[in-house]
């Protein structure tokens, strides 16, 4: 089985709406069964077993997602490294998190993109952190957005074979 890494730098916000949708449109493809998603978060602060924030899990729900309080775990990739060496391919929410990962050995041979990159655009996905529920809005809509124009290169990229 193939595997996404998705990461930013908590593993609160960002690649928590990145796994919940990436995984929801790769189930509407039947492309479930044959690609993981998993996350994590880079960034100093992260920490094993946080939370998802309240307002990812509040703008989440605006669009069908009800992910509980305790559905969801954060994974400090800097602890975990083993996940970094099983990724089939890494997606970041920014260039700094991408240029991070690059130095670390597990990494070496593994694609990694910034998300937006990814989906054939530039710059970064910022982090919606303390800025309100409107913010958290327009990253959780960038975020689909970006993983709407991508999924199907996904597919082609870790798809059977």
């Amino acid at each position: 089985m193939k595997t996404v890494l998705v990461v930013c730098h908590a593993n609160t916000a960002r690649s928590v709406m990145a796994q919940v949708f990436l995984e929801r449109m790769l189930a509407e493809r039947e492309g479930a069964g044959t690609i993981r998603v998993r996350s994590g978060g880079i960034g100093n602060f992260a920490r094993d077993g946080m939370i998802a924030s309240l307002d990812t899990r509040l703008v989440l729900r605006e669009v069908g997602i009800h992910l509980a309080e305790d559905g969801f775990t954060s994974t400090d990739l800097r602890r975990h490294r083993h996940l970094i060496a099983e990724a089939s391919l890494i997606l970041t929410m920014t260039e700094e998190q991408k240029q991070a990962l690059g130095g670390y050995d597990e990494c070496n041979g593994t694609p990694v993109f910034t998300l937006r990159e990814f989906s054939g655009e530039g710059g970064d996905i910022g982090d919606p952190a303390m800025q309100g529920e409107e913010v958290f809005r327009a990253c959780r809509d960038e975020i689909r957005r970006c993983l709407e124009r991508s999924v199907d290169r996904l597919l082609n990229a870790l798809g059977p074979g």
